[in-house]
């Protein structure tokens, strides 16, 4: 009996003293612990507890378009995207764009309006599956991959009863669960390369076959759907949207083989106020047309203009207004370290020697830049080049050998020096040539080579080409303009820059040019480049060793 008593007490003790340190371990996090309910364990109330409780939604999710008309400035990507997703034959689409501009915005919200085309092999239970490629991990003994799918042999921790029957066990990865919908692959050209070849056989197949060394068809152990799975893979037939900020050259030529390429473009000023004050109204406060102009001057993408003005409207909201200034927003600028994008524009006055050429940054961005030149008499023969601001000279690497050659910039310059010998008899080797691209970043590549030969020839002859005017053009020896790349984004780049007037290659010219607010002239060859720039008649003649430039004829050797 005594020793009944004695456990007994020892149990009442033992369930006092946990008691007690349950109950502190509740003060201390602060968590008021009520009785479960019957039928429902204490973990499981208490996590029912705690998705119960929520914080209100932040702005950024807020202004997450909720529709395609919400996503600013990209008409033509998403237009694209609709009719590689949207018809009765869904493609595989590489998505192109820079961050924060609406590429997984986009991708979600088509495929809602595809489950809504009865053509479409999207249906209601058509799942939109988001992956990151930066944080897909997989282990290279194949113990676990989420994206592909893996297999759990029995000698793994954790196999489960299954394992100690030593049954393997196949799970499924992130292009299973997304079979009949779409897998959105953000940041896809960061995947690694074993996983992109795996991702590229499972798009050749439309299912994932499984390896296991302890699976044997002859083992009654194994259940009936492993077997299955083992002999016939796991389904993985999905429409792959890839998006990525790289440029396509980057890419996988294999991958690229099996997808629509789509682009988005960077967003303008004009966009970017716009986000800003669809993001000032949902916060409910206001932004006027000075404070828009400052937000967007400091963003290089709508997700930065919707994050500057949560700041500026917290800071105005603390001191009791209701409405975001500019000293707000350039107090935000100047918190956050957010740089300033300058925008170039072009100077409605005219200069000698002067005219703006086109290119395009490496974010896929178009450009307008000035491009200057001086051309001073010197003795015959005598005269010289000198080039400022481009690159002379580069380094190609070939893997097996490495390839030095004269920058494609430089080479322009002296294609033009050429290009006047032959079609204006005009000797360039008489005057020591200098060209200056201001602002810093080195210039290349053959496109500025009818900006560079505009320049030359107001240099020489001291006439100053229209205003607003900008160029994009290869020039060759012998005076003919070749097409050139990006010419898109270099217009739309000419256009916010302010330019009127437009030259580009011929063989570049588009329809849908035509509606551009600035007038665009295709050209063929190095004398119509001329008659633009510097406004000549038709009916002017070209002589030998005379250009008709002004109220006066030049003269070479005047």
């Amino acid at each position: 009996m005594e020793i009944v008593v004695w456990i007994l007490v020892q149990l009442a003790l033992f369930g006092g003293l946990l008691w007690f340190v349950s109950a502190r371990r509740d003060r201390e996090m602060g968590v008021a612990r009520r009785p479960a309910p019957k039928g429902e364990t204490r973990e499981l109330h208490d996590l029912r507890m705690q998705r119960a409780r929520t914080l209100n939604m932040p702005l950024t999710e807020l202004a997450r378009p909720a529709s395609m008309e919400d996503i600013v400035g990209q008409e033509d990507g998403i237009r694209a995207l609709r009719a590689a997703l949207c018809g009765k034959n869904p493609q595989h689409v590489l998505l192109y764009g820079p961050p924060g501009v609406g590429k997984t915005c986009a991708a979600r919200l088509v495929l809602e309006e595809a489950k809504q085309n009865p053509e479409s092999p999207f249906d209601a239970d058509s799942a939109f599956v988001e992956v990151d490629a930066t944080c897909v991990r997989f282990d290279e003994r194949a113990i676990a991959d989420p994206l592909i799918g893996s297999v759990h042999d029995p000698i793994y921790q954790g196999a489960g009863a299954l394992g100690a029957q030593g049954v393997p066990q196949p799970k499924p990865g992130a292009v299973t669960r997304a079979h009949c919908g779409v897998l959105f692959l953000d940041e896809i050209g960061e995947l690694h390369p074993m996983q992109m070849n795996k991702l590229l056989k499972v798009l050749e197949d439309r299912r994932v076959y499984f390896d296991s060394a302890y699976y044997s068809p002859e083992n009654t152990a194994i259940p009936p759907h492993i077997h299955d799975i083992f002999q016939n893979g796991l389904p993985a037939d999905f429409r792959l949207i890839g998006a990525t900020t790289r440029s396509p050259e980057e890419m996988p030529p294999a991958l690229r083989s099996r997808c629509v390429e789509l682009f988005f473009r960077p967003l303008g000023q004009t966009e970017l106020s716009s986000i800003a004050a669809g993001a000032a109204g949902r916060l409910g406060i206001r932004m006027g047309e000075e404070a828009l102009s400052a937000c967007a001057s400091y963003c290089a993408s709508g997700r930065d203009a919707v994050n500057i003005v949560q700041l500026a409207g917290g800071a105005a909201h603390a001191e009791g207004r209701d409405e975001i200034t500019a000293g707000d927003v350039l107090w935000v600028a100047e918190t956050c370290h957010h740089s300033r994008r300058l925008t170039q524009r072009l100077s409605e006055t005219a200069r000698v020697g002067v005219c703006a050429g086109l290119a395009v940054s490496g974010g896929g961005q178009g450009v307008a830049m000035e491009i200057e030149c001086t051309a001073v008499r010197v003795e015959r023969g005598a005269g010289t080049l000198h080039l400022g601001g481009m690159v002379e000279e580069e380094e190609i690497d070939l893997r097996t050998r490495k390839l030095r050659r004269k920058g494609t910039a430089r080479v322009s310059a002296e294609n033009v020096r050429e290009a006047f010998r032959r079609c204006f008899a005009l000797d360039c080797r008489e005057y020591d040539v200098s060209f200056n691209v201001p602002g810093g970043v080195p210039m290349d590549g053959p496109s500025a080579g009818i900006a560079l030969a505009v320049a030359l020839m107001s240099a020489i002859s001291g006439k100053a080409p229209v205003p607003l005017i900008a160029l994009t053009g290869e020039i060759t020896a012998q005076g003919e303009v070749r097409p050139v790349g990006g010419v898109r984004e270099k217009l739309a780049a000419a256009v916010e820059a302010g330019a009127r007037t437009l030259i580009i290659p011929a063989e570049n010219w588009e329809e849908g040019f035509a509606k551009l607010h600035a007038a665009v002239c295709p050209v063929k060859d190095i004398a119509e480049v001329m008659r633009i720039a510097f406004d000549i008649p038709c009916e002017a003649e070209w002589t030998c060793g005379v250009i008709p430039i002004g109220d006066r004829q030049l003269a070479i050797g005047d």
